[in-house]
């Protein structure tokens, strides 16, 4: 049997492969009639990595082609081509280079890709920060990282207080001029825009966890092969030379992910600083885009429209409506198909693992809530406490993911818990009698209460459904007799008044007797991060 384990798993690789060059051929990835594009794709992201690869793919394609729109208008891969090239050598001049690493702090704008671009082109490392960041956090992840050079918008100056004086730093966004801090754009129009050298090699991207509960934790990780965007594209039909709405923040795993296969397929991607429900459905409208990219917080804003507002905008041409960030309640899904359509795609993933499931507009319609089933090159399995796995529908257990995109470790050192090769997501979930999985909640949000064990999703899903409710959320706070108790905190629908006692009645009637909250706190609105995930945390101090 050893004797045959290697041509086995060389037999599963190519087999793998060979589907996987199927679905970018099906997606205008891979075109039959040009193999020197393909040649040179996977050349380009092996030297350049992912971002500036695929820039490099697209523009070799078309170079005329719109590659993203902003507040200040159009560029195309061309224009991203010579203004990388330009903001590399200028950086150059400045000392940093191969062993620098270049951390980004901005809104999603051109300045944002012109860094991504000549950082690869540089072969640094590219660090991707959160705009919710305090001080504190981000002095903390620029001194752990190594930080070198600090691309940020001039709205984040504040936030740089406590980052030491020789960390250099670039606007990349100027509200108002004379701050005496170089600015990318007058670098790029000061300097000489012909092609750079390649680096020697790619110079990595370090994602961070979203650090809810403390200093979020890198997560370096590399893409040597264009065939690893099989693994989105294998469930979701997007296609070469469209266009895609990102309103997700770029700096959160998912939306970076969706940036860069949009830049590979040399579609052009629409950008806005700030989130505006309105100007999201004009974008789409005007642009005529077949993909929308933004968390459920987003999502529920433009819902929240109305019909008639909703109208208003020709939403025709999206094909895809992709959740991301955190977990989609199964109303806000069902309310977004009855208003575009069977176009969600609910994604299941983490900093991490990346991708880990995807469910289609028809796995959704099928078992609304679902995050669907692995795609090409993934896989998901359940583990119970001892490790054993657990396969029997309905039954939950711990969600353990992997991918050919997943980390090796923290930046910082350590790992995710591994199970037979698998990461461990941090999550407890189970799979229905089709194979679909679902995400209770948080291994560690489940509750105690009187020796039931609670996880607050379920809870959440069900006054969230009420007409009357906006969101809801559930925690489990101190309690003598019980251990644990439960919480609600509800927000009414606008112009709705709703009652505690009427709350605690309406989840009686629908759920175990243990599952009813003893407290009901209603909020005007729920605290979140810049990704859209609950901050059950800051829930404890009301």
């Amino acid at each position: 049997m050893a004797i045959l384990a290697n041509p086995v798993e060389a037999i599963g690789r190519l087999t793998g492969a060979a589907r996987a060059v199927g679905v970018l051929r099906r997606s205008g990835l891979v075109r039959p009639s040009r193999p020197d594009l393909a040649i040179a794709s996977v050349r380009s992201v092996r030297r350049y990595g992912p971002i500036a690869g695929a820039a490099r793919i697209a523009a070799r394609r078309d170079r005329s082609a719109v590659a993203i729109v902003d507040e200040r208008g159009t560029l195309t891969y061309a224009d991203l081509d010579r203004r990388s090239n330009a903001l590399a050598r200028a950086w150059a001049a400045h000392g940093l280079g191969a062993d620098s690493v270049i951390a980004v702090l901005c809104r999603d704008h051109r300045g944002v890709v012109d860094t991504m671009l000549a950082a690869a082109k540089l072969g640094a490392r590219l660090l991707l920060m959160n705009t919710g960041f305090g001080a504190p956090q981000l002095a903390d992840v620029a001194a752990r990282e190594g930080v070198s050079a600090l691309v940020h918008d001039q709205e984040f100056t504040p936030v740089l207080s406590r980052v030491p004086a020789e960390v250099r730093r670039y606007l990349a966004w100027v509200d108002e001029p004379g701050t005496g801090v170089p600015c990318l754009d007058e670098l790029i129009a000061s300097t000489e825009d012909r092609d750079v050298p390649a680096p020697r090699q790619a110079g990595g991207l370090v994602l961070l966890t979203s650090g809810t509960t403390g200093t979020p934790k890198g997560a370096p990780r590399r893409v040597r092969s264009p065939l690893a965007a099989a693994q989105f594209l294998d469930r979701i039909p997007l296609r070469a030379g469209e266009a895609t709405f990102v309103a997700a923040p770029t700096f959160h795993g998912t939306g970076l992910s969706q940036f860069i296969l949009s830049f590979a397929l040399g579609s052009a991607v629409i950008f806005r600083r700030r989130f505006d429900a309105l100007s999201t459905l004009d974008g789409v409208a005007r642009y005529r885009c077949t993909a929308l990219v933004l968390v459920p917080t987003m999502l529920r804003r433009i819902l929240d429209l109305g019909p008639e507002t909703l109208a208003e905008y020709d939403t025709s041409s999206l094909r895809v409506l992709f959740s991301v960030g955190s977990a989609l309640p199964a109303d806000l899904g069902n309310r977004a198909t009855q208003a575009f359509g069977e176009v969600v795609h609910n994604l299941y993933g983490s900093t991490e693992v990346a991708v880990a499931t995807v469910a289609t507009p028809e796995d959704w319609r099928a078992a609304p809530g679902t995050v669907g089933r692995p795609p090409l090159g993934c896989r998901v399995k359940l583990f119970d406490a001892g490790g054993e796995e657990v396969t029997e529908p309905g039954v939950r257990g711990r969600i353990f993911a992997g991918s050919a995109l997943a980390f090796e470790g923290y930046s910082g050192g350590g790992h995710k818990e591994i199970i037979d090769g698998l990461l461990s997501s941090g999550d407890i979930g189970h799979f229905d009698a089709s194979g679909r999985l679902f995400v209770d909640g948080r291994d560690d949000d489940m509750i105690v209460s009187g020796g039931e064990n609670v996880f607050p999703g379920e809870i959440e899903d069900l006054l969230a459904a009420r007409e009357d409710v906006l969101e809801a959320a559930v925690i489990g706070v101190p309690d003598r007799e019980f251990g644990h108790r439960l919480r609600a905190f509800v927000v009414p629908a606008p112009d709705r008044t709703l009652d505690a006692e009427e709350i605690k009645a309406y989840v009686k009637g629908n759920l175990a007797r243990y599952k009813v909250p003893r407290d009901v706190v209603f909020l005007a609105e729920l605290p979140r991060n810049a990704t859209g995930k609950l901050l059950r945390a800051r829930l404890r101090t009301h």
